[in-house]
């Protein structure tokens, strides 16, 4: 569906008043609706009427731009959907003249229309099965052209598109079906239809700023109001476009004075009879005996006693409401194209405490958006937790205002590969990542991850300062589906259908996809196929693989060519973890492997990486044995000789003996007397024990920092225009965990100038979202959820190194997560404003 039709389309449900509108409310009314006038969320007039007599009335804001003269209670706003009752009256009008019956096939009266089984009720009922003619009109027709109804019914005899369902089969709102009732009323009554409408409603009823106005027309009334828009601070047009010479949908203007003349004639039988009225507010039966809650240009709720109906076109948002038994009725025309009014104005008259929205200005900021291009000079206003406006913004009165004196804005850095959330438990404030800008993590990496119902239970139990998204882990659906202590093999063709049924049900549920970890034991032995199988899933619901491959060091070539492979058979985007060159024979090869994965982005392959800016990663001992053979001494030769430096690589745990905590292992090897390859053998075994003997021990047994990388090879990757930021770190062990993003920004910025800044921003937050699927975060941009940093990039560092490893970064001045400050002076604010985000992608083939 268009979006033009989208603007078109009614809501639908219909509002519960209150018995009678008391004078707390009618206070409360007038407060908030001038708040918002005041902070630039509505343009329009508000009454509201008791027994037909207006308890309350006012304009507020201008009916013109270029006049900038004030709106008034007499001011006529272009109705939009509200326009289908004054249609829908005609049409009645007309029956009650012998003109027409409301069960005529449409050819009766227009015979080029295609469908020789479409009648006028099915029209009024929005139950045709017609197609929007927006999307015709654009397929078909140049911008230089002005829709006309004519030209509307000569697009369905010329197409004749197939319709959406059998008459009466469904009720879909459609606005095609009311431009082709304004042609038959013109045919049933000889008369222009703004002819008809004047001598029939305007007339009778005196009202004084109504009529029927559209491009075929040549002049309008003064008070005519135009419609406007508000984007980034300033009032722009926003009024008719070329589908503007059409009527029966729309372009009947009217003021809120008029349409009370007019919902009040509606217990009369000024106009037609109460029981032709009655068909009016009769919702259709369908075929299938199911009721629509429709009638002829009224959404009516069960009892039929409460009607509304809104009106949405260019700058125009509009509603009528009534409720005939408590005899209250309310109007809103505005010409803003903001919605905050109308849903403000139901929870007044419904009984409920107004949420007014909060907004917050951040001045006078070098305002990088996360698009890669050079920074600008710029505000940003939020409004709750989202971005609203962007650009020279004036504070609104009382408004909060964070002045950036000049530092630069960005959107919050987001992590495609963390494993901080364990520690946000007892962390909620999330200083490890909120001090180095990071808004958002991405967890299940590596192959383990938590049930998707698991984390929405700990993030609705424990709320965090951060946002949380995840990947299903490959090792986690073995080990459910095989058995933790059967992991060290292929799988069964029935326990992948177990693995694959599992991640359907998690991928339905919000997972971003599937992550796996090839290189650890508990996913080693998987097959290429099992992987495929399980991607192929992934793939069919929309997902995304993310991979720490089969090997980094001996087997990289091949593990690079499965991920490539996975990402061409499903098509789907595939990412490389924290990709690395972890051999030192093969240091300074990261042009080939970039090379290679460029390539199959040539080919049409969705391939990305992300990168940790460090020389040496976090792991077990084990994965310094390519071949699992841990008690071969020639292995663990060659570990030491090409996988790892004994002399720069520290053990960060060891619970069999503490007291090697700390130390390289070289050191250890030292106080051992033997060399690193024994030692490395030797610490393997004592982890082994103690795990077999301590089977309830919680944490990690062994993980060493090793020290593995060509520098030249990191700034390469990190280089490289696909590749994003990580972390891959936690709460200690590896400084990565407190400091990668601002490492990034500092070092790799600003000291080796391998990136600039405007990229290094881009692939923290814009790519790594896009790459990653994660909607409406990553940009500085209306409508966005409201994650922001505001940071000095003269003095951003990290301070974290081995020794030290929690210590916060410096140069990270406030952090927003979806609107709220949760980081500054160095601290924590305590708001706990992060969300679980889900992946919203649609399933396939269900």
């Amino acid at each position: 569906m268009s979006k033009v039709c989208l603007f078109l389309i009614a809501f639908v449900r219909v509002v519960t008043v209150c018995a009678q509108p008391t004078p707390k409310q009618i206070t409360t009314l007038d407060s908030a609706l001038t708040k918002l006038y005041e902070r630039g969320m509505l343009n329009g007039v508000f009454l509201l009427a008791q027994e037909g007599k207006a308890v309350y009335k006012k304009a507020f804001g201008i009916s013109n731009l270029t006049t900038r003269e004030p709106l008034k209670t007499t001011s006529a706003f272009n109705l939009a959907s509200i326009s289908k009752q004054f249609t829908g009256m005609m049409i009645m009008m007309l029956k009650e003249k012998d003109k027409l019956s409301f069960d005529d096939k449409v050819q009766r009266h227009l015979p080029e229309f295609p469908y020789s089984n479409i009648t006028i009720r099915h029209l009024l009922n929005h139950t045709s099965g017609l197609p929007e003619y927006f999307e015709l009109a654009t397929q078909y027709y140049n911008t230089l052209d002005t829709l006309t109804n004519e030209k509307v019914l000569q697009l369905l005899k010329n197409h004749q598109p197939k319709l959406a369902f059998e008459p009466n089969g469904k009720f879909s709102y459609c606005n095609t079906g009311y431009v082709l009732l304004a042609m038959v009323i013109e045919k049933a009554s000889g008369m222009l239809i703004q002819d008809y409408f004047n001598q029939q409603i305007v007339k009778p009823l005196g009202l004084k700023d109504t009529y029927l106005y559209n491009f075929t027309i040549k002049q309008y009334p003064a008070n005519r109001v135009f419609g406007v828009i508000r984007e980034n601070g300033q009032m722009l047009p926003n009024d008719l476009v070329r589908l503007d010479g059409v009527s029966g949908d729309g372009n009947v203007y009217s003021s809120v004075e008029d349409l009370l003349k007019w919902e009040q004639a509606l217990y009369t039988e000024k106009l037609v009879s109460a029981s032709t009225l009655k068909e009016a507010f009769t919702p259709a039966k369908l075929n299938d005996g199911t009721i629509s809650r429709y009638g002829f240009g009224w959404f009516l709720d069960e009892s039929g006693k409460k009607m509304s109906h809104t009106g949405s076109w260019v700058g125009f948002l509009n509603n009528i409401s009534r409720d005939i038994d408590k005899k209250i009725t309310w109007i809103i025309l505005t010409s803003s194209t903001d919605a905050t009014a109308r849903s403000i104005i139901k929870d007044i008259l419904e009984g409920r405490s107004p949420q007014l929205p909060n907004t917050n200005l951040i001045a006078n900021a070098n305002l990088m958006d996360g698009t890669g291009t050079a920074a600008r000079r710029a505000s940003v206003r939020m409004k709750d937790n989202e971005i609203w406006e962007i650009g020279d913004l004036q504070p609104f009165p009382n408004e909060a205002v964070t002045n950036a004196n000049g530092l630069t804005l960005t959107p919050g850095f987001i992590d495609a590969h963390s494993h901080h959330f364990g520690g946000l438990e007892t962390h909620p404030g999330a200083e490890a990542l909120v001090s180095q800008g990071i808004t958002t993590i991405v967890i299940g990496q590596d192959g383990g991850s938590f049930p998707m119902d698991t984390l929405l239970s700990r993030m609705n139990k424990r709320p965090v300062s951060v946002n949380v998204a995840t990947y299903t882990g490959h090792s986690t659906l073995r080990s459910k589906a095989m058995g933790a202590k059967s992991l060290y093999r292929t799988a069964k063709p029935e326990e992948i259908e177990k693995m694959k049924a599992e991640l359907k049900t998690e991928m339905s549920k919000g997972s971003l996809g599937l992550a796996t970890g090839l290189e650890y034991e508990s996913a080693f032995f998987s097959n290429r196929d099992e992987v495929l199988q399980l991607a192929k899933v992934a793939a069919e619901a929309n997902g995304r693989y993310i991979s720490h491959i089969r090997s980094e060091d001996i087997g990289l070539e091949e593990a690079l060519d499965e991920i490539i492979d996975i990402g061409k058979q499903t098509k789907m985007p595939v990412q490389v973890s924290h990709i690395k060159i972890a051999k030192r024979d093969q240091w300074g090869r990261s042009p080939e492997v970039l090379a290679k994965l460029q390539k199959a982005r040539s080919e049409g392959i969705n391939i990305t990486a992300d990168c940790y800016p460090y020389d040496f990663w976090n792991s077990t001992l084990r994965v310094l044995f390519p071949k699992r053979d841990y008690t071969n001494l020639e292995s663990a030769a060659f570990a030491v000789n090409q996988l790892f430096d004994p002399a720069g690589s520290v053990l960060v745990r060891f619970a069999p003996n503490t007291a090697y905590a700390g130390k390289t292992i070289a050191e250890i090897a030292n106080t051992r007397n033997e060399k690193p390859a024994q030692t490395l053998m030797a610490l393997i075994a004592q982890a082994g024990d103690f795990e077999s003997k301590n089977p309830d021990y919680k944490g990690s047994i062994e993980t060493i920092m090793g020290k593995s990388m060509s520098e030249t090879d990191v700034a390469n990757f990190l280089a490289w225009p696909f590749t994003g930021i990580c972390s891959d770190g936690g709460w200690g062990g590896h400084p990565r965990g407190y400091g990668a993003f601002t490492r990034v920004l500092g070092n790799y910025v600003r000291n080796t100038k391998t990136l600039t800044l405007e990229t290094a921003v881009y692939k923290m937050t814009a790519l790594t979202a896009e790459s990653l699927g994660i909607p409406n975060r990553g940009l500085i941009k209306t409508g966005y959820f409201a994650d922001l940093v505001l940071f000095d990039p003269n003095t951003v560092k990290d301070n974290a190194n081995i020794q030290n490893s929690t210590a916060l970064s410096s140069g990270i001045e406030k952090v927003w997560v979806n609107g709220q400050m949760v980081y500054q002076n160095q601290q924590p604010t305590g708001r706990f404003s992060g969300v679980f985000i889900k992946s919203p992608t649609p399933q396939r083939g269900n």
